[in-house]
């Protein structure tokens, strides 16, 4: 297929990596221009801006960071790219706003679907990313041979806007075993057991949880982003999240150096306050 990708940061530059090894035609646009030469060395056709790069393909892969961006982008590959073309959007974005965008490329006869991804950038670097699709059977499947390229598989969800919906879900969850992940292995530290041995022990639990073992990766880049979508669907929907209110503000809290601390300091923190372990004569259960 030829495939034109917007965005080549470490997730766009390592799917359309993945794009080229699997024989597809790959045009590439970033504002970056480092980022884009590098694309260029690659393998990717180097496109000068969006309206070039919309001559170029039959598909397109939306890699960049807002809501506001997929309009940008969205909105000048449309005035360009032929017909019966393709959008997907593998930003992580409010489902409102694909909604919104299958409304502008329906009016110029583009076809459209929210293909947001799930593990991060090892999975991109992999090519075991899970594409989480919201469109049309026929638009996801249209869209399939591209997208497999670099993920380990192709689920549609639902209509447009449903593939945000499941990252949405997806990423509350991980930013609730984030919450609860911490606690836990900070009640362990602080009687001593080493923090690490535990998470071990616990990922051979029923208490397992993907964020557990991959929680050396995770950046704690976007939390305040999921969780703003994630509060801002719920109001909009009526319901009461108590327990996704507390994490969005204790996860807003947290880095990824008090994880590291966490798990191979000598001591941690957590709500400003420092823990260490307990001796064994004030209860402690040693090392």
């Amino acid at each position: 297929m030829k495939v034109g990708v917007v965005g080549v940061g470490d997730m766009g530059f390592a799917m359309a990596g993945h794009l080229i090894d699997k024989e597809h035609t790959v045009s590439a646009y970033d504002i970056n221009n480092e980022r884009l030469q590098a694309a260029g060395q690659r393998g990717a056709a180097v496109a000068e801006n969006l309206p070039a790069l919309a001559k170029l393909a039959e598909i397109f892969v939306v890699v960049v960071s807002t809501d506001d961006q997929s309009r940008e982008v969205t909105t000048a590959l449309v005035e360009h790219a032929a017909p019966g073309s393709l959008i997907a959007i593998a930003a992580t974005n409010h489902p409102d706003t694909m909604r919104e965008l299958a409304k502008v490329c329906a009016a110029r006869g583009i076809r459209f679907i929210d293909a947001p991804v799930v593990f991060g950038a090892s999975g991109a670097k992999q090519g075991t990313l899970l594409s989480l699709c919201g469109g049309s059977e026929v638009d996801v499947e249209f869209a399939r041979p591209a997208l497999m390229a670099y993920s380990k598989a192709v689920m549609r969800v639902g209509p447009v806007g449903s593939g945000q919906l499941a990252k949405a879900c997806n990423n509350l969850l991980h930013w609730v075993h984030c919450v609860s992940n911490y606690e836990a292995l900070l009640l362990a530290k602080r009687y001593g057991v080493d923090a690490q041995r535990m998470r071990e022990v616990l990922l051979e639990c029923p208490a397992y949880n993907g964020t557990l073992a991959r929680w050396d990766s995770t950046r704690f880049t976007w939390q305040e982003k999921d969780m703003d979508v994630t509060m801002d669907l719920a109001q909009a929907a009526g319901l009461v999240l108590p327990l996704s209110g507390q994490v969005d503000q204790l996860v807003k809290l947290l880095k990824a150096d008090d994880v590291a601390a966490l798990l191979y300091g000598p001591e941690a923190s957590y709500l400003g306050v420092k823990v260490k372990p307990m001796p064994p004569a004030e209860g402690g259960l040693g090392s």
